[in-house]
């Protein structure tokens, strides 16, 4: 998964990435609230971990924001606050789940692990995620419509796996540059136009053409919507 930390205390944001990237996660890291909400709206993250107090903005209002934004990031918040008032008030704010320091590494992992398994209901016990016809094994690293295996480039799958992770959310070409091409600061945004009509080319050479179901939202970018 991609996860997003928000911690100000620089050592221990670096014992958690460490952690994560151990369990094979991809991790980006943030100290400060104003870049870390903006790095969460993104939507790019499959889970952020965040810290109550930050300097900027705190850990509550960065959960707001991302509830606002109506992304499917699951958020976990830190915290040396441990009465029940402030655990409360975490949740109101749209925390998904709270953890009071000091915490050992492995619950932190553990419930990570929880909220992967609580926000991805798409994926099956057989490593596949299904949306609509489009079939995603994440295993194989393959995917199909139907029955009909499409024949894609590791950029054009991560796109789609993008699409069908954040089905629904209207994804602005920097969001999607920011998922897909995250490694390269040289691409620029018309590469997303570009590889959108490679990948819906290949879907439409498929049974019931469903390169459709990548929607352009104009002045914004794509959206990807099953049900279309």
């Amino acid at each position: 998964m991609r996860i997003l930390v928000i911690e100000d205390d620089q050592k221990l944001a670096a014992l958690i990435a460490r952690a994560l990237v151990r369990d094979q996660h991809s991790v980006d890291v943030f100290h400060d609230g104003e870049s870390g909400l903006a790095a969460a709206l993104n939507g790019a993250s499959d889970v952020a971990i965040i810290d109550w107090m930050l300097p900027g903005r705190d850990g509550p209002s960065i959960c707001r924001g991302i509830r606002a934004a109506r992304l499917r990031t699951a958020v976990l918040l830190l915290t040396a606050r441990g009465q029940v008032e402030d655990r409360v008030a975490g949740l109101d704010a749209g925390a998904d789940d709270y953890l009071t320091k000091p915490f050992a590494l492995e619950e932190l992992q553990a419930r990570v692990r929880a909220l992967s398994r609580r926000f991805q209901p798409e994926l099956e016990s057989d490593g596949e995620m299904r949306a609509g016809p489009i079939v995603l094994d994440t295993r194989a690293h393959t995917a199909r419509v139907g029955t009909t295996a499409l024949d894609l480039t590791a950029t054009e799958w991560d796109l789609l796996e993008l699409f069908v992770r954040h089905r629904g959310q209207a994804l602005s070409r920097e969001q999607i540059l920011s998922a897909v091409w995250s490694y390269d600061r040289d691409v620029q945004a018309g590469m997303v136009d570009l590889y959108v009509s490679y990948l819906r080319r290949k879907l439409n050479a498929a049974e019931g053409d469903p390169g459709r179901l990548i929607q352009t939202v104009r002045g914004v970018g794509y959206r990807f919507d099953p049900a279309a």
